[in-house]
């Protein structure tokens, strides 16, 4: 495929460089989403754990952190110690050259990808941390719930799910296995019901199997970089989705991976900013 051969440089804001990355980097990538990047920018200052944050963004018009919202949150982040860096990055050359971009630009040992439409309840970055060091794997995720689904339970939906008995090995996924229909656990408002069901007394958290998590994965960078990253974005059309799928389960595959509950992520469920999805990377990265 013919095109740029790397990706494409994200122009820092003036005077906003930190001196030095935290142990846990939030990479925060966005678009056209003024009142959910405030609304994530929010439950990142509520979090009581250390970490940076950098919000890459590609918005058609002024950039989505440019609000009198966004900036109260960006400086209540920078009052309780966080370094946060808000950048500009364009021209546009699809949501996986813009996360292999946010990888090149992060120095911290492990990298929390944040979509701009999750909200984070208060412990969970502490939690996803824990659990990573705790269990000695190269990612683990924290599932979106859709809150308006609270009174939906899919009991159909849970069958697939899995603890970890300690800590993850590696697996290969593959499509039309049962091990690939743990999709399922992540639709609607599902970890809160698995949550309620297999939280043990006494328990803070405790990992499961997945086939991959959306908007909320913590990955140790050395693993995910090891794993090619988002190198993959060379190789697909620039209009390919489903990067999640494939850095995830290649990080898997080497390293082991998990998903946590509780969740403590919430999907604000606004409109998607990519209504058109006519190829995933994965599909055809298997095709």
């Amino acid at each position: 495929m013919s095109g740029p051969t790397r990706p494409g440089r994200i122009e820092a804001d003036p005077g906003n460089e930190p001196a030095a990355a935290a142990v846990v980097e939030v990479l925060v990538p966005t678009r056209n989403r003024p009142v959910e990047l405030a609304t994530t920018l929010a439950g990142l200052a509520a979090q009581d754990h250390p970490f940076d944050v950098v919000v890459s963004d590609q918005s058609d018009d002024a950039a989505s952190y440019d609000t009198e919202p966004a900036r109260a949150m960006i400086r209540v982040l920078e009052l309780g110690g966080h370094r946060v860096r808000t950048r500009r990055h364009l021209p546009r050359r699809g949501v996986i050259e813009h996360r292999a971009a946010l990888l090149a630009a992060s120095t911290a040992p492990y990298v929390l990808f944040l979509d701009d439409d999750v909200w984070l309840a208060p412990g969970t970055i502490a939690l996803l941390h824990e659990a990573i060091t705790e269990l000695g794997c190269g990612m683990v995720g924290a599932a979106m719930q859709g809150l308006s689904h609270v009174d939906d339970e899919r009991p159909a939906e849970q069958e697939p799910f899995a603890r970890w008995a300690g800590a993850p090995v590696p697996e290969t996924l593959h499509p039309d296995t049962p091990e690939w229909e743990r999709w399922r656990l992540h639709n609607a408002a599902t970890p809160i019901h698995l949550a309620r069901r297999h939280l043990r007394p006494g328990e803070r958290w405790f990992a499961y199997k997945i086939a991959w998590v959306a908007g909320c994965v913590l990955y140790d960078r050395e693993a995910l970089v090891a794993a090619g990253g988002f190198d993959f974005w060379r190789d697909v059309p620039e209009e390919a989705v489903g990067e999640d799928v494939v850095a995830e389960q290649r990080v898997m595959a080497k390293f082991g991976g998990a998903g946590i509950l509780p969740s403590g992520a919430v999907h604000l469920e606004s409109d998607t900013t990519i209504p058109d999805r006519p190829v995933t990377a994965d599909g055809l990265l298997r095709g």
